[in-house]
Parts: structure tokens; sequence; C-alpha cells
């Protein structure tokens, strides 16, 4: 039945083609042009699986049997876009146009989202509007022509804006080349951990889905004489696993850590084989528990639930989880401490949680302000940072946009602000050559203001 069922395909494919133009100079057989059509397929169902380094190899396949395949360069070019290779995605979208007809609108969207992501902001706003023109109506809907034309225009917009405080790479090995994010400091500031996706994660294995290496902990020293971190490493014992982990928060008395854990791999009872919020001990001898779970029903779920952040007297923790994917995207939720245990988790507002995602919230130690990273307010590309005023009663402020000292045309998150030190951490994406990757960085903030919604008079 199989052997009938690619035969059908190939013929389908075969007769596809002989109305396929082709360059008449071109020493490509039709096998050959057939066979390519048929990788494209493959590559296509790796991508859409989140295999983005299978699906780049059969792209590359098609590539190689048929030099003329307009839909394989745009194809690898979408792909090198997924793994933040955006100068690659650029060179072979316009590849892709030179060898299409120039009417194109998937093209020009892709060669829209690289620019934007390079901050060639002139060059981006001209390719969506390209794309807005040829795409078809429910093209431009699943793309969101719309909202990208906005974000370059309100990039724009901000890039006008004086600069007060300058954001710069954290000091020290702490940034590595691969994924490094997730700055959290321990209450005497001279410790640093952080999450990275280096080759030396422990297990060395691959996270199945976007194949690039598991997440793992990491701890720097701070070198007084030196002004860096160094001693970078991540062989602290309990906190690592075999799979994906994440440190969140550390309590303003140092003993405790909440991370976000894959469960599926810990030596837990009824894991929930999802991401969960897990939390470790700090013992006398200095030395890290074993991390588990908040034993809570909506607290942890079968879906993802993770990046915590907690007030200063620990009554009162938020998190996100994406449990209502199917309504939003990932959500930020609040939970308050009863006793010994945590009450019922329940969803911020939705002037807080939009129709995008949120992630990687931070609550000042007060509880009067909240941070996250949004795709779903206005921002410049990617995920920005916001920050929200707590009003009570479970109502906050409209989100305001820290900004261009903050955010750029790509994800901007994990923000941490230790105001005793006028410093804020977070994670943002540096473009090195035709790749990115995600880098640590610090920001001073003498005199600075939480930025506070105006009260109308």
């Amino acid at each position: 039945m199989l052997r009938y069922f690619l035969t059908l395909s190939i013929l389908f494919t075969l007769n596809v083609l002989f109305a396929y133009e082709h360059p008449s100079d071109s020493s490509k057989s039709i096998i050959d042009r057939a066979a390519a059509i048929i990788l494209i397929d493959e590559g296509k169902q790796y991508l859409n699986m989140g295999k983005t380094r299978d699906a780049l190899t059969k792209f590359r396949e098609a590539y190689v049997k048929d030099q003329y395949n307009d839909r394989a360069v745009y194809w690898i070019g979408r792909t090198h876009y997924n793994m933040s290779n955006y100068g690659y995605a650029s060179r072979y979208a316009k590849l892709a146009l030179e060898l299409s007809n120039g009417r194109d609108g998937q093209i020009y969207f892709l060669l829209g989202e690289a620019y934007h992501r390079q901050n060639n902001l002139d060059s981006s706003l001209m390719y969506f509007e390209l794309a807005d023109q040829f795409l078809k109506r429910r093209h431009k809907r699943i793309h969101n022509v719309s909202e990208a034309i906005s974000q370059v225009k309100y990039a724009k917009e901000q890039g006008l804006k004086t600069i007060n405080y300058q954001k710069e790479l954290i000091p020290g090995d702490v940034n590595s080349g691969y994924d490094d994010y997730s700055p959290v400091l321990t209450p005497d500031r001279k410790t640093l951990y952080f999450v990275s996706r280096r080759p030396d994660t422990q297990g060395g294995g691959l996270n199945p889905d976007d194949q690039s290496f598991y997440e793992d902990i990491y701890r720097a020293s701070w070198n007084d004489d030196l002004k860096i971190w160094d001693s970078v490493h991540n062989t602290i014992e309990r906190l690592n696993s075999d799979g994906f982990d994440a440190v969140n928060h550390i309590t303003a008395d140092g003993k405790t850590m909440y991370l976000t854990m894959n469960t599926s791999i810990l030596d837990v009872s009824n894991p929930t084989r999802s991401s969960d919020i897990v939390v470790a001990q700090l013992t006398d001898q200095n030395r890290w528990t074993k991390p588990k779970p908040i034993v809570n029903k909506t607290v942890n779920t079968t879906f993802f639930d993770g990046a915590v952040t907690l007030t200063g007297d620990e009554s009162v923790m938020y998190f996100v989880s994406d449990r209502r994917a199917n309504k939003k995207g990932s959500e930020i939720y609040r939970v308050k401490r009863e006793g010994n245990n945590w009450g019922i988790a329940e969803p911020l507002p939705d002037n807080i949680n939009s129709n995008g995602n949120e992630t990687t919230p931070f609550i000042t130690p007060d509880g009067k302000f909240l941070f996250f990273s949004s795709t779903g307010h206005q921002g410049m590309g990617g995920y920005d940072i916001f920050v929200t005023e707590n009003l009570g009663n479970n109502k906050w402020s409209d989100p305001i946009n820290l900004g261009p000292e903050f955010n750029t045309v790509n994800n901007d998150t994990h923000f941490y602000y230790y105001k005793d030190i006028a410093m804020a951490y977070f994670a943002s994406y540096r473009l090195q050559g035709k790749k990115a990757s995600i880098d640590l960085y610090h920001i001073e903030l003498q005199n600075w203001e939480i930025p506070r919604v105006t009260k109308k008079k």
C-alpha cells in the first residue's frame, strides 16, 4: 500500500512538472525536480513539528536537486528566520524573489520580517507593504500583516526618543554565543544564576522540539577586583537534570529558590509530563536540596507552568501558564499564600493578559509594580518589556512600554529590577553577522523612576 501511495505521489509530481517552466540550459532532470518538490514537503512537515534543523537539511537537499526552485530557497530562508539567523533569512528571501515572478506575497513578508529583526526599518516597512499588496486576504490574517506594519512604525517612532540610560552586556564570561537568559542575583548581589543552552548541558541532550541543547542553570561569581562575573559553571548539585531546568526567583533570605523544570524526567510522584514550578531549599552546608514540585492543581497543571516571581514577604506568587492556549496564548497568573499552602491561582485581568503571549513576570518586593514581557501590547517587535501598577482588588493600570532604552525590535524578556543597586538585568537578542543569539544585559538606573500611568485630573 505504501509503495502504491508513493508511486501515485511521484506520478502526480511529475505531471505538475510538465507545466513547470524551467531554464532550457538547466542540467536538472524532471526526476530531480520531482524529488525537490517531495523534499520540500518533507521539510515543511519537520518545520511544523518544530524540528528546524531537520527541516533545513531537507530544504537544502531540495535546493541541490533544483537550484531554480524558488520554493526551496524561500523555505531555507524561512527556516533560518526561525533559527534567528536573520541575515541568512534576508539573503535567501532575496534570492527566492529573483527566482520567482517577483509578485510573491510570502517572500515579501519574510523579507519584511528579516529586515525588521535586523532593525532595517525602512526596508522592512517597504516589504511588509508589498506583502499587504500581494497576499490573499486569508494569508494577511494568518501573518497578521497589519500588526507587523504597526510594530515597524512604532519602532521608528521609538527610535526618535532620547536615550537616558544605556544597556550593556553583562561583563565576564556569562554570554556564550548560545542562548543565555533569566539572570537572577542572590540577595548579597555576589552570585548570579542564569540559564543557558550550551553544549556542556548536563546529559548533553537536545530538545526534540527545537533541536537545541536543553537548558541548564549556571552560576557565576562577582570578581570585585576585575569588575566582572567569572567562575561560570553548571556543576550545581541537584539543580540540573537531563532536561529543561530554569532558575526564576530567589527569596530575600537567599534560602529558597523557585525554578521551572520538566517533571517528566524528575524522580517525583505524579509527574505532569510538562514544565512545572518546583522549589529547592539551601541547606546549612550551602547546598541546594532536590527540587520538589508545588502540590497545587491550580498552580501546576498538565500544561506549561513556570517563570515564577514572588513579593518580598512571599505572600503572593505570579507565574506563567498556557492552560488557556485555546482561547489565549500564555498568561500571567496570581496566587496568594494561605498558611503553609497556596490558594487558588487566577489569571490577571484582560488589560494585562492580551490575545498574544505574556511571559517572564517580575513583581517588585512591595507588590506595587509588575514587569513582564508581551507580544500582545503595542511593541517594537517580538516580546517587549512592560510595567503595570497594582491598583488593588485585582485591578492593574494599563501596561506601559518601557521604551527604546530597554526594548528592541527583537525579543526582550526576563526583566529583573534591583532597586538597592539601581540596576536592571534582562535578556535580549544580539545580532552578530548574519546570526543572533539571546544574551544577558544590565542597565544602570540611577535616579530612574518606574513609569506610571498619569492620572486624569
